[in-house]
């Protein structure tokens, strides 16, 4: 075998491989002697038929085969030869330019090669890291939540509905005296003031009471994300159902005791919650953290990216949202997943992920073992048996892999701080958590 190497572009190189005929018929007779060991042919004993015969059988497909293993086979050891890192599949066509060659099997493999860089200096860059303080405040706010999760409600008939009820209609809207997509409903819940419905529709049904029918005009708004009634007027006749208003739980052993507390103490409910809560805002904290990092290196590091990559990363995105559609009851193939959607992420997240490789592997920040562990156990600490947690990740070297890349990646966190200019930004809690 021969090969010559030819660059094309930045990335893109040209190998032209030949491989003598001689090579590739001595393979093919070598297993057409075999099959004839125990080819069966009309008119031949099993194993029996002339080498001449089974050739005329079997010859064609068993040539085909050796051709694309040697295809396969020849290239794999120019590139080792050529000390090449191969980025996606190769493209094989026949050498352009002259006759094939009848001595020899000549052929073109075009494909591109990772970039090669260095790391830059991220010592003039500046990263933002956020801080937030948990306090009491935050703690019984979140209490408040759990406490309106668990809410129940009750009936009320002698008054008008009014703000933080809820209340069950029937209704049914009309366009031009015509019933529009996804305006009529029967026994619909509205919790008042929780912002399920539009402000427009929800002022009408305060003020009504049970058994009560009323018919209103509402106009949705322009970007009412239906086209056929958006910044249009229609007619709504809705008819109540029930009135209920809402009952939090007392903060008591009782409602200790829902949240997991067995001996239902106040204070070890506050304690609890208050882990809980800092362990998120940790989470998030870290999550923010790392993507100004991230954003930071992809500033500083300006790579070539493989096409073959990005193509290959837009295939999985496409998948992925495909079956994330799936999950939720969605038909995928009744929405078009065009490869332009996700062509900015993937080449972000390709380009990241040759930038991270060689951050770690300049700087040996691949997860130790006791990192690993560490992650492992934050995970398990939010279960009631954590050590079922951990025995179950270490039962699978691939389930390790999500906690390994994690404990890499705040490695690489805490490489890029140490190299940059870090400024700490404080946050309210509602900040962090998205509240506002």
């Amino acid at each position: 075998m021969q090969a010559t190497l030819e660059t094309l572009g930045q990335l893109e190189r040209r190998l032209n491989i030949s491989v003598p005929f001689e090579q590739i018929d001595a393979e093919v007779n070598n297993r057409l002697k075999r099959v004839s060991r125990t080819a069966k042919i009309q008119g031949f004993r099993p194993g029996k038929a002339p080498l001449k015969v089974v050739s005329q059988f079997y010859g064609p497909q068993i040539r085909d085969e050796v051709m694309g293993e040697t295809i396969q086979s020849s290239f794999g050891n120019a590139v080792r030869e050529q000390n090449l890192k191969v980025a996606g599949y190769p493209r094989f066509e026949p050498q352009s330019g002259e006759a094939q060659d009848q001595s020899a099997f000549k052929f073109s493999a075009v494909f591109e090669v990772y970039p090669e860089f260095t790391v830059a200096d991220l010592s003039g860059a500046e990263i933002e890291v956020p801080v937030v303080e948990v306090t009491d405040a935050e703690v019984e706010k979140t209490i408040d939540i759990l406490r309106k999760q668990r809410t129940s409600f009750n009936a009320v008939i002698d008054r008008a509905a009014q703000a933080n009820d809820r209340v069950i209609i029937d209704f049914k809207g009309t366009l031009d005296g015509v019933p529009f997509e996804g305006g009529t409903a029967e026994n619909y819940a509205v919790w008042l003031g929780q912002g399920q419905m539009l402000p427009d529709f929800e002022s009408a049904i305060v003020g009504t009471k049970d058994e009560e029918s009323k018919s209103f005009e509402m106009t949705f708004p322009a970007d009412y994300h239906g086209k056929d009634v958006a910044g249009k007027t229609v007619t709504f006749e809705i008819k109540v159902k029930s009135i209920a208003e809402p009952v939090m739980p007392a903060i008591d052993a009782e409602f200790a005791k829902q949240l997991g507390v067995e001996d239902g103490d106040i204070a070890k409910m506050r304690a609890e919650v208050r882990k809980n809560v800092e362990r998120e805002v940790k989470r998030r904290l870290l999550a923010r953290t790392k993507e100004n990092v991230m954003q930071a290196v992809l500033d500083a590091n300006k790579v070539e990216i493989p096409k073959a990559l990005i193509q290959l990363e837009v295939g999985r995105l496409q998948e992925q949202t495909a079956n994330d559609m799936a999950a939720r009851g969605i038909d995928p193939s009744q929405l078009q997943l065009p490869a332009q959607l996700f062509e900015q992420q993937a080449e972000r997240r390709v380009a990241l992920g040759l930038i991270l490789a060689e951050i770690v592997k300049a700087n040996d920040l691949m997860a130790k073992p006791e990192q690993v562990r560490a992650v492992v156990d934050e995970f398990a600490e939010s279960y009631e048996d954590p050590q079922e947690v951990v025995n179950w990740y270490y039962a699978s070297k691939d389930r390790l892999e999500g906690p390994e890349s994690l404990a890499t990646e705040e490695n690489v966190v805490a490489w890029a701080k140490s190299q940059a200019k870090v400024v700490e930004k404080t946050l309210s809690f509602d900040e962090l958590m998205g509240n506002r």
